[in-house]
């Protein structure tokens, strides 16, 4: 066949195949163009999940009459103009596809009055056939109507799924642009009723569009965090780890304000999550990512859901200590919101911030021991407060965060008393976190100690990995390992770091490697040594049925305090949970 120029119908139909895969795609492009168009009202109609109708009306700057042809071309756009403009692009839609994409698989419509028109004008077009332009009143802003999506395709409409899943998949991103853009008041309507209206709020750091897009569970357990280096800014909301979910439905990631999908930003946080996160559970956060957009490139994906860094590897070391020094802070009793429970008719104590210990125990550290020893390491002496301190109900000034301990129930928990209730703590959850973490701090102060082998030993690698290795044997060198390169693709291990010298050496230096060429940096060995330093912290922590006297007690409540991530065991279980006096009244119904 000889070589021809497509008709352009054809064209716009294969362009609608990459930006246009269902009703939501639709809706996205249209109400991105809105925002982009400044609108500070969007309203969204639809029909029969959007395969009917999708009526999409804003407040923005219009179209002129002049300019309503050419936005129903392909590649003509307002947003860009040069190579210059599209490596900085700010504005979500930039390309120029949508409207003549999805004008060539529907019966669409496109009214709008541009702020300095008096008249508003109408173009309809029918399966890519623009008809003329008419006068048609309308105030300032546009409306767009798509009828009868992929009436033309019908292969591509027969794989439309039912109306409730295509409804889905457009509440789903609505609910990602509801938490980008608070400043916009969006309303949604579906077969004649109202669906969903998501008010625009002026304070943009409220957590109201969290309760209206994750529910309010989220926003309870929500931390706020900000920080700034480098011409990078994070901000946002992460998740307590104990508010965890099976699947990954709450992880909403936006950079310079676009909803995305990376996967190296996902293993930042997931990392950041290590050791505090029961197995098997995704975290949860809404977290806005800030940078020069030259030094990101959005336009790597037809639906714009990807983007590339330029420093993929200080994008990813950032948003890993952002998120990680973070959840350093959830330690028992930090603040209002660091209960770590699941139950709803438990609510969290009040804020402790403002609490100082006059005195504090000190865990002797100790690489072994057995539940024998708790006596010696949490003596009478470690606390000063007297026991029946909580007694005095008119002074509450001097009750720590956790209280003080008055039992222990059934040789497992630790009850103490609050200023405004009860906590429940599980001693052994509890110690093993104290252990780990002071374990994790000497061991990071000492340094990692490096164990040379008897008889070296040559492995076989790809060339590229060979070459990280030449580039990084510093790195290496530090993390204990003496490996150099010693061909084209082989490498010499020398020494391996003592914790770890007893496994598949040739094994770790490869998950190590991998790491390395794949995210830019080495998360195995720093796995590899905290498994070892969690399992000696269990087998060193206080067992159940190990009898606690007051003291003991409160001295483990006064480590909880001031130990990092004493939220969580080291499995990710919760280490304690608080009932308030009110909780308690409700039980018997008093004040009814």
């Amino acid at each position: 066949m000889a070589i021809r120029a497509l008709p352009d119908h054809l064209i716009n139909q294969i362009a609608a195949g990459e930006v246009v895969e269902r009703p939501a795609s639709v809706v996205k492009e249209l109400v991105e163009n809105a925002i982009d168009a400044g609108a500070s009202r969007i309203d969204i109609e639809l029909e029969e999940g959007g395969a009917r109708l999708i009526r999409i009306r804003d407040d923005g700057i219009g179209i002129s009459a002049e300019d309503l042809p050419l936005a129903l071309s392909r590649h003509a756009t307002s947003k860009i103009a040069s190579m210059e403009d599209l490596e900085g692009v700010l504005t979500l839609g930039f390309r120029g596809e949508a409207l003549p994409s999805i004008a060539s698989i529907s019966h669409m419509s496109v009214t709008s009055r541009h702020r300095d028109s008096e008249h508003g004008q109408r173009v309809q077009v029918d399966g890519g056939k623009a008809l003329p332009i008419e006068p048609h009143p309308h105030p300032q802003g546009t409306t767009i109507e798509v009828r009868d999506l992929f009436f033309n395709v019908p292969a591509r409409r027969k794989f439309l799924k039912a109306e409730r899943t295509e409804l889905n998949h457009i509440e789903d991103w609505l609910r990602q642009l509801a938490l980008a853009r608070p400043d916009v008041d969006i309303r949604v309507t579906h077969n004649g009723k109202a669906l969903r209206r998501w008010s625009r709020q002026e304070d943009l750091l409220s957590t109201k569009r969290l309760d209206d897009a994750l529910g309010a569970e989220f926003a309870t357990n929500a931390m706020r965090i900000e920080h700034e280096v480098a011409g990078l800014r994070m901000t946002g909301w992460i998740a307590r780890p104990t508010y965890s979910r099976s699947s990954a439905d709450q992880q909403h990631l936006f950079v310079n304000g676009r909803a995305i999908r990376d996967r190296s930003i996902a293993h930042a946080i997931k990392r950041a999550y290590t050791d505090v996160l029961f197995h098997g559970r995704q975290p949860a956060y809404v977290l806005f990512l800030e940078l020069d957009p030259h030094r990101v490139d959005v336009n790597v994906h037809p639906a714009k859901h990807e983007v590339r860094f330029r420093d993929a590897r200080f994008v990813h070391d950032f948003v890993f200590r952002t998120v990680f020094d973070a959840l350093r802070e959830t330690r028992a009793g930090a603040g209002e919101n660091a209960m770590p429970t699941t139950a709803p008719q438990i609510s969290t104590p009040t804020s402790f911030r403002d609490w100082t210990p006059a005195q504090t125990s000190s865990l002797p550290l100790r690489t072994s021991f057995d539940s024998q020893t708790f006596g010696q390491l949490y003596a009478p002496q470690a606390t000063s407060t007297p026991t029946n301190a909580v007694a005095d109900h008119g002074n509450e000034e001097g009750i720590p965060p956790l209280g003080f301990a008055i039992a222990q129930l059934h040789g497992i928990y630790i009850l103490s008393q609050t200023r405004d209730g009860m906590i429940v703590v599980d001693m052994h959850a509890a110690h093993e976190r104290i252990v780990y973490e002071r374990l994790k701090n000497a061991l990071d102060a000492e340094g990692i100690q490096a164990q040379p082998l008897l008889v070296p030993s040559t492995m076989s690698v790809s060339e590229r990995e060979a070459d990280a290795v030449e580039a990084n044997h510093a790195m290496f060198h530090e993390l204990g390992f003496d490996v150099t390169r010693s061909g084209a693709q082989n490498i010499m291990i020398r020494s391996v770091p003592v914790l770890l010298q007893g496994g598949n050496v040739e094994a770790l230096v490869r998950d190590v490697l991998s790491d390395l060429v794949e995210h830019g940096s080495i998360q195995r060995i720093e796995a590899h040594r905290n498994e070892l330093l969690a399992t000696m912290a269990c087998h060193g922590s206080v067992r159940a049925n190990r009898r606690l006297t007051v003291p003991e007690m409160n001295a483990l409540l006064r480590d909880m305090e001031i130990t990092e991530r004493s939220d969580q065991c080291n499995h990710g279980r919760p280490t304690w949970t608080a009932i308030t006096l009110a909780d308690m009244d409700r039980w018997f119904l008093r004040g009814q």
